[in-house]
């Protein structure tokens, strides 16, 4: 526990106090950082009656970033294992 780091990370006008590894910092801030620019965002673009909304939308448009890289890492995944498995097939048939 002597290695953990106690810092303080601001979302949406509120300080969430954090012990955490001393790696995880910089991707720690730099998640706040990005929520907060999206927050003003939505607030400058859509009426927004309280921070609870664009939280939702905030984390709503994290995750679906986040499904997205999944599903275009999954096709890059089969693009590339076809292309490997019809190179194997072609060496076989020279092989043989």
């Amino acid at each position: 526990m002597s290695n953990q780091l106690k810092i303080k990370i601001s979302i949406a006008d509120r300080v969430y106090p954090l012990t955490i590894h001393p790696d995880q910092e910089e991707g720690l801030r730099k998640a706040a950082k990005k929520i907060e620019v999206m927050i003003k965002r939505f607030e400058k673009s859509y009426a927004v009656r309280d921070k609870q909304d664009v939280l939702a939308m905030s984390a709503l448009q994290f995750a679906a970033q986040v499904e997205q890289k999944n599903i275009d890492n999954l096709t890059d995944t089969t693009q590339v294992e076809q292309k490997i498995s019809a190179l194997n097939e072609l060496l076989q048939q020279h092989l043989s």
